[in-house]
């Protein structure tokens, strides 16, 4: 081969290293059909089990207090964050195919240690802080349907590391066809939470038209900002960009370009189901509490208890606690897939899945324990919220570098961003990066000086 077609491939068509997740690396076959419909039956998946993220106790945290208390007033800010959420996930998509590396890989390749190792442990915070909402959403909801006790429900959640072992060992698409049916179990659970709540749908409509006052409360904002790293999540731009490579598609552009188109479209259709769910929760708690007096119910246990009273419906909350479990099993999975990606891409270091499985879940389950322990069943609810917070703040190290990487010719190639792409990309990256130092200066106001502004 020519140096001058050398320079111009992006990677080499097999990576060096071996990929993230290599039991199930291009483990897919796509098939060799003009028929559209096979094709985008074959490439979905991966797009749903990055919309669990999406779904995640944490952002029911977020949504109940924001409609509780605010009302329809933040579903601008649900839509604007699954806008965000759909560009970022399909420039995932884009460097996954073009490169053949996942994100955390990418960044090994390109920045030195130092950064690498920085980008891992601010990574590996994110992923306990979003392991840490959907192990207290698991647990909450076994308390709630069965009585458990919360510290033994924590515990009882390492037993997804299990389930997940086996469903990898018969095939990726066991994993995806368990998510799929826990999404739709959610969302099914809020259709009908929907009804029973008859929401005012003018209300609703009006809900998604953006307001000067998010920006200019402080109170609004901070949910505000909480829904935002509740629905784009930091690790699920590693995750996307490793799980799309276990579809085997050919080596050549035409079919890269033809997985780009597919995946995408796969991960688009699954944020717009998680954006159902996202608005589903606030809309009722919006139309349950808010307009009811019960603007301070923030916390899961308390929805849970009300529900049912309220609407006047006796099922209505057996049927929240069985999505909220739902909800939470299916994201601890695609948190453990995600904390493996990390690992290996970032440090080369390859734990045993098992392994690597378990220390994840308990990174998530020690602060828990410790936080039932000391403060009681009530911090829940605010550990929830901040675990948020915390997401949002790592949004930045994950989101700069996938915009640098996909608008970079030498790395893509004939893939690059184009210049709209780019643009948008960036103009995304800034706010989100604008958001999170504000709140980080809020955060640290408050503390210096005990305002609650």
């Amino acid at each position: 081969m020519k140096n001058s077609e050398c320079k111009q491939m992006p990677f080499p068509e097999k990576p060096i290293r071996k990929p993230s997740l290599p039991e199930v690396y291009r483990s897919i076959k796509i098939p060799n059909t003009k028929s559209i419909w096979r094709k985008m039956l074959a490439y979905a998946g991966p797009g749903y089990l990055i919309s669990v993220g999406y779904i995640d106790p944490g952002n029911w945290a977020t949504d109940l207090a924001g409609g509780a208390k605010f009302g329809y007033a933040l579903l601008t800010v649900i839509m604007l964050s699954n806008l965000m959420a759909i560009l970022m996930q399909s420039l995932c998509v884009r460097l996954g195919v073009a490169t053949g590396r996942d994100l955390a890989q990418a960044c090994r390749d390109n920045f030195s240690w130092r950064v690498n190792f920085g980008l891992w442990v601010l990574c590996e915070i994110a992923i306990a802080a979003c392991d840490l909402a959907e192990v207290l959403g698991s647990a909450i909801a076994l308390q709630l349907l069965f009585g458990i006790p919360l510290s033994w429900g924590v515990c009882i959640t390492a037993l997804d590391v299990i389930v997940l072992l086996l469903l990898q060992n018969k095939g990726f698409r066991y994993t995806e066809a368990l998510v799929i049916l826990l999404v739709a179990t959610v969302g099914i659970c809020f259709a009908a939470e929907i009804i029973f709540s008859r929401p005012d749908l003018g209300g609703v409509l009006l809900g998604y038209v953006p307001k000067i006052e998010i920006v200019q409360n402080p109170e609004m904002l901070y949910i505000a900002i909480g829904i935002l790293g509740a629905t784009v999540m930091p690790h699920n731009l590693y995750l996307h960009s490793s799980i799309v490579q276990t579809r085997d598609w050919e080596s050549t552009s035409q079919k890269k370009w033809e997985a780009i188109k597919f995946s995408t479209i796969d991960s688009t259709v699954a944020l717009c189901f998680a954006l159902f769910i996202n608005s589903a929760i606030l809309i009722i708690a919006a139309a349950t509490f808010h307009f009811s007096g019960y603007q301070d119910v923030a916390e899961i246990q308390d929805a849970y208890k009300l529900l049912s009273p309220l609407l006047g419906v006796n099922a209505a909350s057996a049927i929240f606690g069985l999505a909220l479990l739902a909800s939470g099993q299916s994201s601890t999975l695609t948190a453990t897939l995600a904390g493996q990606i990390v690992m290996e891409g970032f440090l080369n270091l390859r734990l045993k899945p098992w392994l690597r499985r378990l220390l994840t879940r308990l990174i998530a389950i020690i602060p828990a324990l410790i936080s039932i322990m000391l403060l009681g069943e009530k911090s829940t609810g605010g550990l929830l919220i901040f675990s948020q917070v915390v997401l949002s703040l790592q949004l930045s190290f994950a989101v700069v570098p996938l915009v640098m990487f996909t608008s970079n010719k030498r790395l893509m190639g004939e893939f690059v961003n184009p210049l709209w792409l780019k643009v948008l990309s960036w103009l995304v990256a800034i706010v989100i990066s604008s958001l999170n130092a504000w709140l980080l200066l809020q955060t640290i106001s408050s503390y210096l000086f005990g305002s609650s502004s």
